[in-house]
């Protein structure tokens, strides 16, 4: 494994990349009321043990694979107050044993040409405060813990959904949606899942001028699952800079309803704080605790787990996607620095503990899961180390390779295999 090189690599293909003058984009029409926009990403994945943790087994999932998607869209706008947008997507996976059906045990699939987004906005928040937009659509809010659009994943997430949207002065921002979560189909169109109806009030205060304050109430409703449920909470993080060399970021939710049948109590939240060091090299050290209820007791009508929505959940609790924001404890120390202007390099070192064993542990898909309810053992499951080295070649193009070894804990051990795990990943990304 040959990741350090890939610091001179970039800084040889930035020289090149800047000996090219600029140009006009050639993808922009009319005077820029007609814009065209292209993407392309290829990740090479190589995964040890990520599913079962036994490494006396090998198993479809112990393998190495290539994922590729590709993005053209359209972006017009006619007049002030209309914009029409259009995209698609094709997402292929190449190289599995596994049978590319997405969600299926673990693979992200084949998704052949299809349509990711279809809107148009309409309204001037410079002449009117309201604006509308409908269609289909990303839906992304705060830290992308409850809403996001999962981008990580080869297929990422969209929505069929309306949205109102209230501008105010200064940042200040309202938005109303309802919605309702776009499913692939390898096979056909990708439709909307109707008996799952998910809809919320969004609001972006900067109310100081040292942290901005997001304040939300969400509800979903889904007939197949026997869900309905409220999630109501908090965001905050501090402006760039507003308080010198230190950061923090928080969130905390509570839900309340019914999910699956079962009366909801539910609790999430997390804190991080972090200081960036006077150096050129912009080092930064930060500590992270992430919370998310775990069910005590699954047979009596009170489901304590978390919820954890439509999340983007691949930054936040392990790059190797074992956890969501749900039955859990994450203790975690970040590290970062940019040793050249193109150049980034991050370190994140995390400790896992599960909040409940009598509760299943969920992947990051926040359903599937690592080993069914063992009640009684201990709650350790293991501490991970991710390495990532992105180099921003330039604007349009980066280059990204990642080093994940997760460290079996007692839990693993207490109930079945307990091998530690690896992943790699090389990734490129273009985008005009």
């Amino acid at each position: 494994m040959k990741t350090p090189t890939l610091l001179p690599a970039c800084a040889l293909a930035h020289l090149l990349a800047s000996a090219i003058p600029a140009a006009e984009n050639p993808l922009s029409l009319a005077d820029g009321r007609v814009v065209f926009g292209v993407e392309s990403q290829t990740r090479f994945e190589y995964r040890e043990n990520n599913f079962d943790f036994n490494r006396s087994i090998r198993t479809i999932n112990d393998d190495s694979w290539l994922l590729q998607r590709s993005r053209v869209n359209v972006n017009v706008e006619p007049t002030p107050w209309l914009t029409l947008f259009a995209e698609g997507q094709d997402s292929r996976e190449i190289g599995s044993r596994r049978a590319d059906l997405p969600g299926v045990l673990g693979a992200e699939g084949d998704n052949p040409f299809d349509l990711r987004q279809a809107w148009f906005e309409i309204g001037d928040e410079t002449a009117f405060p309201l604006t509308l937009k409908a269609g289909r659509q990303v839906l992304l809010y705060g830290d992308q813990r409850l809403i996001g659009p999962l981008d990580w994943n080869n297929i990422s997430r969209t929505f069929d959904a309306a949205k109102l949207r209230w501008h105010g002065q200064d940042g200040l921002w309202v938005d109303l949606f309802t919605s309702s979560v776009v499913v692939p189909n390898r096979g056909g169109f990708d439709e909307s899942n109707w008996h799952s109806i998910f809809s919320g009030l969004y609001a972006h205060i900067p109310t100081l001028d040292f942290q901005d304050t997001e304040l939300y109430a969400l509800h979903l409703r889904d007939t197949n699952l026997g869900h309905a449920f409220g999630t109501f909470g908090a965001h905050l993080k501090s402006q760039a800079g507003a308080i010198g060399p230190w950061d923090y970021e928080a969130e905390f939710a509570v839900q309340t309803g019914r999910a699956g049948h079962r009366d909801l109590r539910a609790f999430a939240g997390y804190v991080e704080g972090g200081r960036t060091f006077d150096h050129a090299w912009k080092p930064r050290v930060g500590l992270e605790y992430s919370y998310g209820s775990g069910d005590s007791n699954p047979a009596d009508g009170v489901q304590g787990a978390f919820q954890n929505l439509f999340p983007t959940n691949h930054p936040h609790y392990g790059l190797m996607d074992a956890f969501s924001w749900s039955n859990l404890h994450d203790l975690v120390l970040h590290l970062s620095a940019k040793p050249a202007a193109k150049f980034t390099a991050n370190l994140d070192f995390h400790v896992f503990w599960l909040d409940e064993t009598a509760d299943t542990w969920r992947r990051a898909n926040a359903s599937t899961a690592v080993r069914p309810a063992s009640p009684g053992v201990s709650n350790y499951a293991g501490s991970e180390l991710d390495l990532v080295l992105t180099c921003a070649i330039s604007e349009p193009f980066r280059v990204t390779a990642g080093y994940s070894h997760f460290f079996a804990g007692d839990y693993l051990a207490a109930t079945g295999a307990g091998s530690d795990a690896d992943f790699f990943y090389l990734m490129s990304s273009l985008k005009f």
